[in-house]
């Protein structure tokens, strides 16, 4: 089948479906042992008429566990008639391919996509099958997954429990997620275009991997499109549903989208999927009467232990609309107490999805800066080992013995990201992508533009040290912050919060100084401002750099130290000294030797 233009999709829906079928007893030989790590994501959608003035806002944190940190610009392309598109395996997805030289480090090795992505030194990627190329592939930021492109095409992700998980397989199961989001990107301008085109992908080319949430929006509409491996290893299966404007949306690794009504206009769905789950003996409820539940027809629901998702729905839902009452409390893994999206009690802007990106629930019961497990200085970090839960909860493999409180910032955030687009200005000037790279709550976020990207940010190899690599630059400053956390979290957020209000100072100076050249001239427009927000990138990083140097000096040897006064003995919290052996210590007196 010839893969035209998103355009000419919306006539496919009806015309294209893989019948896909499996017995129970098939579908859990093809259980394969690709179980999702320790990992994870958060993602988020402010609609229009939810946002302070009018943008579209998409955010994703990409929590990958030390894997591939470069943020690549893929430049648009002229293709020759009758070119062939390569189709990559991902091993974000399913860990490492090495039959298709598909690897965590670097994700992608292949000039032709984007120079970025030549990465010498490392074996070139290996295809995993072919699709018919399009005339023109349009300009967008990659990363893990496909982030925007420059019409305003926006992706987040999150990925969720599936009762199968299997990998790419050449003439089976060429895509997953992130090369279904990339080829979007490349081809498409709307959220409802990039759907359907996924959606034909899916059943044309088959899916691999693990179920997989992807937010999708352009300037007007927000959708949500989730999607799972099929029950006899060929096709794939997927649903859609559009998020009202006006509305927030959150996803954490748990499917979002639940009961599908057929002749709904805000819901999309594989023509074949009802007479999938049917015939393999998924559907839930058997009672055919009632809609298709989608969560719990191709999942177990809560994802990796109880309320390793669902504290994360229920937190970003609260922020967003206090007034909602949700309570964090919930019968089970596949409860219904927490809506699709809720209409924000106040509208939200950068800054609020900034706020719930780096929340470590303070300020509730869960508050990670509380408690033993803080250590003296109240770091919310709480470090995944062996004896922690993986996979799914609900499988019958998992082993549950505790568990710390997950939140949305994590010490595995590779970076995490806010794409914004003001749909009422020009093209050259509307997008913007807010990059916070290594953990939101003690990085910074910078605007960039869909163009060349700073200088270090498409090398972010994290197999070595290397000064020459932006997330580097973010990463010690992240990791330094853990000695003594309660005080230098105040300097970071000080010096954050400076650079934030810059950028955000500097974006309204470039939408006022180039309008009228975008008017007339909108490539040499974008590539000024794209200059100008890379050069603020650069100079940020560059303070950061020396914010780091700053805390070396300033918390050395355990003392606060200015020049003023050196050596102050701060020495640690009398509520931590109570709950060690503090107490026991020699100060107690002599006692006479026996």
């Amino acid at each position: 089948m010839m893969i035209k233009k998103c355009g000419l999709f919306f006539y496919c829906l009806c015309a294209i479906g893989l019948m896909l079928a499996a017995s129970p007893s098939s579908a859990e030989a093809l259980r394969l042992p690709f179980m999702p790590k320790n990992t994870g994501c958060t993602t988020t959608i402010v609609t229009p008429q939810a946002s302070k003035d009018g943008s579209m806002l998409v955010s994703h944190s990409d929590d990958n566990d030390l894997g591939d940190q470069s943020i690549v610009y893929v430049p648009a392309r002229d293709w020759p008639k009758g070119s062939q598109r390569p189709v990559y395996a991902s091993a974000v997805a399913v860990g490492n391919q090495p039959q298709f030289n598909a690897f965590l480090v670097p994700r992608l090795v292949s000039k032709e996509r984007a120079p970025g992505y030549a990465n010498p030194g490392n074996v070139p990627s290996l295809p995993v099958g072919f699709i018919p190329q399009v005339p023109h592939t349009y300009a967008y930021i990659d990363g893990n997954y496909g982030i925007m492109n420059e019409h305003g095409l926006m992706f987040g992700e999150c990925t969720d429990g599936s009762f199968v998980s299997n990998g790419p397989e050449a003439g089976k199961r060429l895509f997953y997620s992130s090369e279904l989001s990339r080829v979007a990107l490349e081809r498409c301008r709307t959220a409802r275009e990039a759907i359907l085109l996924m959606g034909e992908l899916i059943e044309s080319y088959g899916y691999y991997g693990t179920g997989e949430t992807l937010p999708v929006a352009d300037a007007k509409e927000a959708w949500v499109m989730e999607m799972a491996p099929g029950p006899d290893g060929r096709g794939g299966l997927w649903v859609a549903q559009r998020v009202p404007d006006g509305h927030f949306w959150v996803g954490a690794n748990e499917f979002r989208i639940r009961d599908l009504i057929p002749g709904n206009p805000n819901q999309m769905w594989g023509k074949t999927l009802v007479a999938t789950l049917e015939k393999a003996g998924w559907r839930s409820p058997k009672d055919t009467s009632k809609p298709v539940d989608w969560l719990t027809s191709v999942s177990h629901g809560e994802y990796n232990h109880p309320y390793y998702s669902l504290r994360r729905v229920w937190r970003a839902l609260s922020l967003a609309a206090p007034s909602a009452g949700l309570s964090p409390w919930v019968k089970d893994g596949t409860t219904r107490d927490y809506p699709f999206s809720v209409k924000p009690d106040q509208k939200m802007d950068v800054a609020a999805v900034r706020r719930i990106h780096r929340d470590h629930y303070e300020g509730t019961e869960f508050d990670l800066t509380k408690g033993l497990a803080a250590g003296p200085f109240g770091s919310p970090e709480r470090y995944i080992g062996p004896y922690d839960p993986h996979g799914d909860v609900g499988d019958p493999h998992a082993v549950l013995k505790g568990a710390w409180e997950r939140p949305i910032s994590m010490f595995y955030t590779g970076y995490t990201f806010i794409c914004q687009w003001k749909p009422h200005l020009p093209d050259a000037l509307a997008g913007t992508l807010w990059l916070a790279l290594d953990r939101p709550a003690e990085s910074v976020f910078v605007p960039l533009a869909v163009g060349p990207m700073p200088k270090g940010y498409e090398q972010g190899d994290t197999r070595s040290f290397s000064r020459d690599r932006a997330w580097w630059t973010y990463n010690l400053v992240g990791n330094y912050a853990q000695l003594k956390f309660s005080y230098m979290i105040k300097d970071i957020q000080e010096r954050a919060a400076r650079h934030e209000a810059a950028g955000q100072q500097l974006q309204s100076d470039l939408e006022r100084e180039l309008a009228n050249l975008a008017a007339k001239n909108p490539r040499k427009a974008q590539a000024l401002r794209s200059k100008s927000l890379n050069d603020h990138a650069n100079a940020v990083r560059e303070d950061w750099a020396k914010l780091f140097e700053l805390l070396v000096a300033k918390y050395a040897q355990g003392f606060v130290n200015s020049a003023e006064k050196m050596a102050q003995g701060v020495g640690y919290p009398q509520q931590w000294l109570d709950k060690t052996d503090y107490a026991k210590g020699p100060a107690k007196g002599y006692k006479k030797s026996k």
